[in-house]
């Protein structure tokens, strides 16, 4: 009777706990993709308020690539801007500086007004083992963590570097979690990913 009693109690529980997974694995899919459906529709039209922008850089042409967009981009549509490089990477926020040091010449502003520089832990560094990569990839996460909700930005342009991964991957999760997260009694827009394809002008 006892053993009978308990194998019957473990079924049921068996049964509930598989249940209780299908029934969250499957509102974690439905959210995924409403989230992707929102994110593949075309972004809301801001005529008066700008958006915070964060704009990671990379070395092996990345940068250049970047900073020819930024070009282009409508510097009063997406500001502040915030510029993000890997640790070990000393040349690319030097460019960002003499892009944001031209703009505020012409302007007559000051570069602090519109931009700032950071750097991020890197993921992996050229020619890592993969093994020891795991926690140097953990690290750059926290740190990601960390940077994401103090920058709080509205846009993301990247193309590609490995510095981006961490970086769209939390703003991915906090997508994912909710559309709006909020911060210091205020309510901010969810992140919206825009990643420029390689070779684009």
């Amino acid at each position: 009777m006892d053993k009978s009693n308990g194998c019957r109690f473990s079924s049921v529980t068996s049964i509930a706990v598989f249940s209780s997974a299908i029934f969250v694995v499957t509102l974690i899919l439905v959210r995924l993709l409403y989230v992707m459906y929102c994110s593949s529709r075309s972004l809301s039209k801001r005529v008066l308020k700008p958006a915070s922008t964060l704009i990671i850089l990379g070395s092996g042409g990345h940068t250049a690539e970047m900073l020819n967009l930024l070009a282009v981009l409508q510097k009063d549509r997406f500001k502040p801007r915030f510029y993000i490089a890997a640790a070990t990477d000393n040349m690319s926020l030097q460019k960002a500086q003499l892009l944001e040091n031209s703009l505020a010449a012409e302007n007559a502003a000051r570069v602090t007004d519109t931009a700032q520089f950071m750097k991020i832990y890197r993921s992996r560094e050229v020619g890592q083992s993969y093994i020891t990569s795991i926690w140097t990839t953990l690290i750059a996460m926290v740190h990601a963590l960390w940077l994401m909700i103090k920058i709080r930005p509205e846009v993301i342009l990247c193309n590609g570097p490995g510095t981006c991964i961490p970086l769209c991957s939390i703003a991915f999760i906090f997508k994912l979690l909710c559309r709006y997260w909020e911060l210091d009694g205020h309510q901010f827009s969810m992140l919206r990913v825009l990643q420029e394809s390689e070779g684009s002008p």
